[in-house]
Order: structure tokens, then sequence, then C-alpha cells
């Protein structure tokens, strides 16, 4: 499953790490390329929380917290994927939302509520760092609670229930060999690691940085993505036959969500 699926589910609102597969033999059952199945996932019941008020966004759930003007101005922020976020309201129930890393968008994101302010519409565009080509995803997310007064008609707790993507972001392949995994995927994101645990790095990625690898048993592995150092997500995966089931966690949000990818 492609790493860019999670960090989509996940960015500043929504927020998403990779998934990996290996295994001990020349002919691994992992090996191969994987698409994932958004229509199958099972999103982490847990609420999204934030809010516009007084001419502030403030994103409750992010890990750390974001607080900045939402005046469509580039804002600093620290511990993230990204360093910079501009938050804009375009009307009483749309908001555009834009991070940048090193002065390049990271993300491009348009929030709209429904009339009747029950779900949230997410629209999102990536730009991965070592590719000319886009990214497109959508969610849909409900509401938790009742509508908070005074603020931003998109503001409140929100539950992310469906999301859809474009090809591009849904394929990784990997191949075992001589003990190591490689893994490629179409929007530049690589590396070769060991099932030995140590970090390695990885290459073409915002969020996350090193990987590290252990194999639990024949048909499952567990990964652990770090960014700076500090582990951010941990999955454990298993296959059966050309099904491969990811379990989750979002180690920043605390946040679980299982992932299904098919094998093409």
């Amino acid at each position: 499953m492609n790493q860019i699926v999670r960090y989509a589910a996940c960015a500043c609102f929504f927020a998403t790490a990779s998934c990996v597969f290996a295994a001990t033999s020349a002919h691994s059952p992992f090996d191969g390329t994987w698409r994932t199945d958004l229509a199958k996932t099972k999103f982490s019941p847990k609420p999204l929380d934030f809010y516009i008020g007084e001419g502030w966004y403030h994103c409750v759930t992010c890990n750390p917290v974001i607080d900045v003007q939402a005046d469509g101005v580039d804002h600093k922020v620290a511990g993230q994927a990204f360093d910079s976020i501009s938050v804009r309201i375009i009307n009483p129930d749309t908001i555009a939302i834009t991070t940048r890393k090193d002065g390049k968008v990271v993300y491009d994101q348009t929030r709209t509520v429904s009339k009747d302010g029950k779900s949230l519409n997410v629209k999102e565009t990536l730009h991965p760092m070592d590719s000319a080509q886009v990214l497109t995803f959508e969610a849909t997310a409900r509401r938790s609670g009742a509508a908070p007064d005074g603020v931003h008609a998109t503001s409140g707790d929100w539950i992310v229930e469906r999301e859809s993507g474009s090809s591009n972001g849904l394929t990784t392949t990997y191949k075992l060999d001589n003990g190591e995994l490689s893994m490629t995927d179409p929007t530049g994101e690589s590396y070769t690691a060991k099932l030995d645990g140590a970090d390695f790095k990885v290459k073409g990625a915002y969020g996350w940085d090193t990987v590290s690898l252990k194999q639990l048993n024949p048909h499952t592995l567990e990964e652990t993505d770090k960014r700076n150092g500090a582990v951010i997500d941990v999955s454990k995966l298993t296959v059966d036959g050309n099904t491969m089931t990811v379990v989750d966690t979002n180690k920043e949000t605390d946040r679980t969500s299982t992932y299904i990818a098919h094998k093409e």
C-alpha cells in the first residue's frame, strides 16, 4: 500500500505513512505491485478536530497543535511534514489550505461543509518531492456532535468515512533480493531496507525519512516509520494469497485504520 494514501488521509486535517511488504525467501508472497482498495478501508473512528474563529485556524488534533492566522499568508510551523501553512476563507462554507516544505508546495486542499452542516468534503492535490506528476484525493467526513457556534461552518469534530484517490497514489511495487526489500512507487518515494529492525533511509518523501522492518512471522511484517528520529507510524501487514491487510497506527494522533491492498 502506498505511503501517500495514509498521509493523504491525515494531511493536517485528515493526517497519512507507508506500508511495506517483505518475506525471507527469494519468492516472497509480498513481492509484486499492490493496489490499495480505499472502498474497503476502515478509517479510525476518532474524530478530527479543527476550527476557525476570530480570524485564526486551530488544528486541535494535529500533533503538534497548529495555530495560525487564516489570512491566506504562509505561516511557519514546526514538527510537521511541512514547514509552513496558509489558510484562506473562501466563503462561509469553504476554506482552502496550502502547505509547503522549503518553499515547495506539499499539498493544496479545500474543505467544504454541506448545506445541512452534517458532512464535510475534502479535495486534495499532493505534489511529490521528486516527481512532476500530482496525486489527487477526495474524502468525506461526517460531523461528530453538535456544530460549534460563532466559528466558520467547516469547524468542529469530523469522522472520516470515505476516500478515493488517483491511481498513481494507490500502487506500490516491492522486491526482496538477498535479504533486502526494495520499495518504489509512481510518486518517486523509494527505499531499500533489511529486515533487522535497523533504520534505513527513505528517498523522495516529505512525511518520513527512515524506515525499519521486522518480520513477525512468515506472513506478517511490522514497519516503523520515523521523521527526524521520532516514530510517527507503526503498521502490521499480513498477507493472505493476493490480499494484504494493513493495520496502521499513526503515533502522532493515536489513530488506527485498516487498509486492504490487492496484488495486481
